[in-house]
């Protein structure tokens, strides 16, 4: 009987359980979700902002600013539109400074597209419209 229970080799399956696998998958999943963030984008509104804030503090920007009346003032100036260029080229030799413009909320949207354009005309990579920030809810 000895000889008979020493000779039969018995086969166990091995088993592996998935549920600990899969509950902390989930709590990782659960844990990823809760914590990111998402951009709440404001989709149309297209309400041009008060821009009466403080000037940035990039010492390399050059400040352009177009009046309620769509007045383009540079360095205390006034200056025309067609003038923007050769004004922003001569501030701007010897370095690669970008451009910050500053409008009202009154002054018209294509003037900021003719600066823009000057502007790049000028060499000026970066140009930043400069805004106030609104405290939403």
């Amino acid at each position: 009987m000895i000889r008979r229970a020493h000779g039969q080799h018995r086969f166990e399956s091995t088993h592996i359980d998935m549920v600990p696998m899969v509950d902390c998958i989930m709590v990782l999943v659960i844990f990823l979700m809760v914590s990111s963030s998402f951009v709440n984008d404001p989709g149309v509104e297209v309400q041009k902002p008060d821009v009466v804030g403080a000037l940035s503090s990039e010492q390399n920007a050059l400040l352009i600013a177009i009046a309620a009346d769509n007045r383009i003032w540079f360095d205390g100036q006034e200056i025309r539109t067609d003038q923007v260029a050769t004004v922003l080229k001569q501030a701007a030799v010897g370095r690669s400074p970008s451009l910050i413009v500053r409008g009202d909320q009154a002054s018209s949207l294509g003037v900021f597209a003719q600066v823009y354009t000057e502007a790049k005309r000028a060499g000026i990579k970066q140009v930043q419209f400069a805004t106030a920030r609104t405290e939403g809810p």
